[in-house]
């Protein structure tokens, strides 16, 4: 006769001839147990430990998080779709789709389309995509930065990062006479190279003093201010085509976009993505725990640091190369993707790529359409929605200490 399952069935010893129970939660008392009575050794186990199962949290949350996450590329696909169509060419959906479709699989354009067909695949694709995918790297860079440090206020642009990232621009800039252009190797080599120095410098500090996050941000602050300075110096003395040249760094602006920017910078956001996803794990350890409690976990702290950081300052010099100078996105974009989905750097990640770029987007929408034909260039309107939203962050943690 079938009795009800003790407690020592699962913590203690096994009955003969029953296999272990570890993985299984106890029966409620009465439950049956034996040959088909779906409890003791006949009740299915999961093997896999609990920290490989949706983050050990209800499976509720996690199907919300996932509801989220699609939503959010919903979204993101139908607003970038919608900002191509912004303009005065007054193109809708309909062309969009159709201008896609004739470049991807080739037909006849027909003469009254032609133009439709030259604006949209040349001018707003383009310009459109390379927006969401700067963005997006920037969101990227910044929510990483955030865990690493654990500070929702850092960004690569408060760390000094981005302002000396322009300031390599420019200095390869002026000394080629202005022939190097936006996306030129000699230009990307040269941001990349001070955004690197930079990150040395301020994180080398960071170890050595053991600086608090907020003697961190005041160090990222002054070295902006530092580049910035050096970057004006670039322009005083440069001739007026290379001033023109150096102005674009300074402002942000997607203005000359082309597919080859896109592919580039693209590139550079899709595969930063699910390298960083990897590593998921670990950023909410050092996050949430510190770096002794992430360690007591096998996290090796010092080389996740470095190399996620490097991984982040890549993807600003990258967007700085192309884009020039585009703050708050990286400040903003995890802030918004926070608010959303929540703190878990699993989902954070990804919601945080899909705000950073529809951020970018809508910002450039807004500033090629609210005085067209003029453009305003895209870092001038991030700026106004990125700095009410920085001093909040500001006001919001001085309350809560």
């Amino acid at each position: 006769m079938a009795t009800p399952l003790d407690s020592a069935d699962t913590v203690g010893s096994p009955r003969a001839g029953a296999p272990p129970q570890t993985d299984v939660a106890p029966a409620s008392p009465g439950a049956p147990t034996g040959p088909g009575g779906g409890g003791g050794g006949d009740r299915p186990t999961d093997d896999r430990p609990t920290d490989d199962l949706p983050a050990a949290r209800p499976r509720a949350a996690w199907a919300g998080r996932t509801a989220v996450l699609w939503t959010g590329t919903a979204v993101a696909v139908l607003v970038t779709a919608w900002c191509v169509t912004a303009g005065t060419s007054n193109a809708g959906f309909l062309d969009v789709w159709r201008s896609i479709r004739l470049a991807v699989l080739g037909g006849t354009l027909p003469a009254d389309f032609a133009q439709t067909y030259s604006i949209i695949t040349n001018l707003r694709l383009p310009r459109v995509l390379l927006a969401f995918a700067a963005g997006a790297a920037l969101s990227l860079a910044g929510v990483v930065m955030q865990g690493l440090l654990r500070n929702p206020l850092v960004s690569p642009f408060t760390l000094g990062v981005s302002p000396a990232a322009a300031f390599g621009a420019a200095l390869a800039i002026l000394l080629t006479g202005g022939s190097a252009g936006s996306g030129s190797w000699l230009v990307i080599g040269s941001a990349l190279g001070a955004a690197l120095a930079v990150s040395a410098v301020v994180l080398g500090l960071a170890s050595a003093k053991a600086m608090s996050a907020a003697t961190l941000l005041l160090l990222g602050i002054a070295l902006t201010q530092l580049f910035e300075a050096m970057t004006a110096a670039l322009q005083f003395v440069a001739d007026e085509n290379t001033l023109q040249a150096i102005v674009r760094w300074t402002f942000g602006s997607v203005n000359d976009a082309n597919w080859n920017d896109v592919m580039v910078v693209g590139a550079c956001a899709v595969l930063a993505l699910p390298l960083l996803l990897w590593f998921a794990r670990d950023l909410n350890a050092i996050a949430f725990a510190g770096d002794d409690a992430a360690k007591s976990l096998g996290v090796n702290v010092t080389t996740v640091r470095v190399g996620l950081i490097i991984v982040s300052v890549v993807l600003a010099a990258v967007v700085v190369s192309f884009c020039g100078v585009i703050g708050f996105v990286g400040l903003v974009g995890p802030h918004i993707a926070r608010l959303a989905i929540g703190a878990d750097h699993r989902y954070l990640l990804p919601f945080s790529f899909l705000t950073g770029g529809l951020l970018l987007v809508v910002a450039d929408t807004i500033g090629r359409t609210i005085l067209a034909p003029s453009v305003i260039p895209v870092g001038i309107v991030v700026a106004f929605i990125g700095a009410p939203i920085f001093i909040n962050l500001i006001l919001t943690r001085r309350a809560a200490q």
